[in-house]
């Protein structure tokens, strides 16, 4: 079959052919109908993920909409190395797929929910603990999976939005979205500056974080506080992805002065079971609105430059079949 094949750690995708998918017990074998370029899909490629399987040559993908043998439209996913679903065919677990809305836009889906559920999990997990999200503070909020996370926040209730990110264009449409915009500029002291003004002495409720790296170490720094009195917030800071590095040093006294909890939120720390929970409802939500996804799609004998085109913040390359 054809599919997208990478043979190395370092080598380019390209449109090739590749052995058609084994069927294995209680798997079915579906078509593609649309699969995502997200960041882990690349990652995971080269080998720089947590949870790559370190064995080339591989096809790249970890969901897709695809069609049944029967026609329908279903989101699935979890498909064995060296097989993704970047193919023209895929070897899918027949328990753990779901059918579209009606009417839905499977480039949409495909582009969507795995940067959508990325903050929405999160969100709907503190959503659950408190009486009001308040305010919300986005590291990150220029790239797709960030600009979701702004109208998630807003779709359940937060009372601020605040979107911080290099990218000022998209700040521009982040603000659009309806937050409180902060521009990076690279100096660690300038860019905590900017998020203290723009918490303006509020505590924010959660912080999602989908870069790491030296802008948490501005925002640890933004969220630091003087004083022996108790302190009044509650702040939940989770880390999602790690664009602006892998490390960050966290403050010790920022840990003792504050009410403040630090966990991740990925593949391995959040139970299938609560993804396949949270599924149908965020597909409802693309599917009819509520949140808008940005896509642009790629035949998939065009990869490589669908592949190249993924780099782009902003925008979730999809692709689709020839």
């Amino acid at each position: 079959m054809k599919a997208a094949v990478i043979t190395g750690p370092s080598t380019p995708v390209a449109y090739g052919d590749f052995a058609e998918p084994v069927l294995g017990d209680g798997h079915e074998l579906v078509e593609l109908a649309a699969a995502g370029i997200h960041p882990v899909v690349r990652s995971l490629a080269t080998g720089a993920h947590y949870g790559s399987s370190g064995v080339w040559p591989l096809i790249p993908g970890i969901d897709a909409v695809a069609r049944t043998a029967n026609g329908d439209l279903v989101y699935t996913g979890y498909v064995s190395a060296p097989y993704g679903t970047l193919a023209e065919r895929m070897s899918v677990p027949a328990a753990m797929r779901l059918p579209l809305p009606a009417g839905a836009d499977p480039a949409q889906i495909a582009g969507g929910l795995n940067p959508g559920l990325s903050s929405w999990l999160p969100l709907t997990a503190r959503a659950a603990e408190v009486d009001s999200l308040g305010t919300v503070l986005i590291l990150g909020a220029t790239g797709a999976a960030g600009q979701l996370a702004v109208q998630n926040a807003a779709a359940l209730g937060a009372d601020r939005v605040i979107g911080v990110g290099r990218n000022r264009s998209a700040l521009e449409h982040v603000a659009a979205l309806g937050a409180t915009t902060v521009a990076l500029t690279g100096s660690r002291e300038a860019d905590a500056a900017a998020m203290t003004d723009a918490l303006d002495s509020h505590a924010p409720s959660l912080v999602l974080d989908f870069v790491w790296g030296g802008t948490a170490e501005a925002a640890f720094t933004a969220l630091s506080r003087k004083g022996l009195g108790e302190d009044d917030a509650d702040i939940s800071y989770v880390e999602i992805g790690s664009l602006a590095g892998a490390d960050a040093a966290v403050p010790a006294s920022m840990l003792r002065s504050r009410r403040i909890r630090i966990s991740g939120s990925g593949a391995g720390s959040s139970s299938v079971a609560d993804i396949m929970a949270q599924l149908p409802a965020y597909m409802g939500m693309i599917a009819d609105g509520r949140v808008s996804v940005q896509t642009r799609s790629f035949p998939l004998s065009q990869v490589a430059d669908a592949w190249e085109a993924s780099t782009t913040s902003g925008t979730r390359v999809v692709v689709v079949p020839d």
